[in-house]
């Protein structure tokens, strides 16, 4: 085996591993140690893996897929099924992603674990079952491995909703993050069900479940394309979420821990926008066609009821939860235009989404931990007794609203000219749409910082202290860093994929 491979099976097997081990080890302490020393092995891994002859990733005649790292062996020789895995500029930069905050959470749970029924080894162990999930599904190529990864998720995101949301002994806050656990798993397996019938769909038209072969919707009629997209295309939707199936998102991420908040708006939801662009439109280019209208017109939808809901919102996490159903219509519009600029758009939109959105959700945390409280009526005059504490939110606020040069501005202000690029009455009127939207989110964000930063201390604020704790640093610092880094040189994402996008499209138009 290639370096490459090695690493390949690396950043998968290391995880499964210390999950094992981190539930085994008696010490609860060094069972959390060795929990994100093995998320630090992990990232090194999946940093490495941009190393190598990358070549490009490209759709068209065979071979139609060319990883730069690629490993292929069979899996289930009688049904045809390979354990095959692949990665290339586009799943990258979310394989880093998806490595970095499970390490940033680890490392966040070494001093400060959610009081819950379980302990913080056993919530560090499901962090790195997750971990294994989401790391699968941005690799896998083939159908029914994607799929087997994409439903390792459920389970072990379950539990962390259930046995680690709440407020302590709370009884009813308790109950409200096991209803809210419920919701999260049974929107997940309706969209889970929707996945498993397209996959047949594809496999059975095809004969094949290998994503290489697949790409361009080879070997599939247009009718089954067409079939294929709208099953594919609802499964992702519910993990995206698109609007009107984002309605288990805001009770998840309100009643999830904060190391649940970050992982599932950073990187979980990224699960959905990726099989749209992978698989979906990939494999169902015809059916992408037929359907982007639709999908526009459903993205801008989420865009502006997001930001609307978002401007009534008097809770901090219920907020930055329905502010990602905005983010993510944002990502959904560009992936709806099919066009280079709005996939680009979108691949940006979900990195940004995620350093951004995984940072206001630790800091919220910060905030909920001290106060005792997310109502933000409770909460205002933040920057009088934790100047430092108020100075980061204002940053990662204007950040989320998309302010120029940092890493929220590319993925939403391409997305609209993505829209005016696809032209015509529909397309013009959703990037108008869409802006109105950007504007409102500025508006909610603003709103947020008045309310919480500005004015007399509240009670709960005037209990603050304002040293920030070093693992609070250890795991916001990072996230700042790639916010600046990221809005300043949109290279570092939109670099590598380049030409697998262009190969896409080319493909898709």
């Amino acid at each position: 085996m290639t370096v490459g491979q090695v690493l390949l099976v690396a950043v998968l097997v290391l995880p499964a591993v210390g999950a094992a081990l981190v539930a085994v080890l008696p010490g609860e302490r060094a069972a959390r140690l060795l929990g994100t020393a093995v998320a630090g092995l992990t990232l090194v891994g999946a940093a490495l893996l941009v190393l190598g002859d990358h070549g490009w990733f490209g759709y068209g005649p065979a071979p139609a897929v060319q990883p730069w790292h690629e490993v292929d062996l069979p899996w289930v020789p009688g049904l045809d099924l390979r354990f095959h895995l692949g990665v290339d500029g586009i799943s990258w930069p979310l394989v880093v992603l998806t490595a970095l905050l499970t390490l940033l959470c680890c490392g966040y749970t070494v001093r400060r674990v959610p009081e819950g029924r379980g302990s913080g080894r056993a919530l560090v162990a499901l962090l790195l079952v997750v971990e294994v999930g989401i790391l699968g599904t941005f690799l896998a190529l083939d159908l029914v491995l994607f799929f087997v990864f994409f439903e390792v998720v459920l389970l072990p995101m379950y539990a962390i909703i259930a046995g680690w949301g709440g407020t302590g002994d709370d009884l009813p806050a308790r109950d409200a993050a096991r209803a809210a656990a419920r919701k999260f798993a049974l929107y997940t397996l309706f969209g889970s069900v929707l996945l498993l019938v397209g996959v047949f769909v594809v496999v059975a038209a095809a004969g094949t479940a290998d994503i290489v072969a697949l790409t361009g919707g080879v070997g599939l009629s247009r009718g089954t394309q067409l079939a294929a997209f709208a099953l594919l295309g609802l499964a992702f939707a519910v993990k995206a979420p698109l609007w009107p199936l984002h309605t288990w998102l805001p009770d998840a991420h309100t009643q999830a821990p904060t190391v649940g908040s970050v992982i599932l708006a950073g990187v979980l939801l990224k699960m959905g926008t990726y099989g749209l662009i992978r698989v979906a439109v990939g494999v169902a280019p015809e059916g992408a066609r037929w359907a982007a209208p639709i999908l526009g017109v459903l993205a801008v939808a989420a865009i502006l009821v997001g930001s609307l809901v978002c401007l009534a919102q008097d809770d901090l996490k219920r907020l930055i939860a329905y502010s990602s159903v905005g983010h993510m219509g944002f990502v959904l519009l560009g992936v709806a235009t099919l066009t280079a600029t709005g996939i680009q758009a979108a691949l940006i939109g979900n990195v940004a989404h995620g350093v951004i959105t995984g940072l206001l959700f630790f800091l919220a945390g910060a905030v909920k931990d001290r106060a005792h409280t997310g109502a933000l009526a409770e909460l205002s005059g933040l920057r009088e007794t934790a100047p430092r504490l108020a100075g980061l939110l204002g940053f990662a606020a204007v950040a989320s609203l998309g302010l120029p040069g940092l890493a929220g501005f590319w993925g939403e202000a391409f997305a609209v000219v993505a829209a005016v690029e696809r032209g015509g009455p529909l397309w013009t009127t959703l990037a108008v749409l869409a802006a109105v939207g950007g504007a409102l989110t500025a508006a909610y964000f603003l709103r947020l910082l008045r309310r919480v930063t500005h004015g007399r201390p509240s009670p709960a604020v005037g209990r603050f202290t304002p040293a920030l704790a070093g693992v609070e640093l250890t795991a916001w610092v990072p996230l700042v860093l790639l916010a600046l880094a990221v809005g300043l040189a949109p290279t570092l994402v939109l670099g590598y994929a380049t030409g697998p996008v262009d190969a896409l499209v080319a493909v898709v138009r």
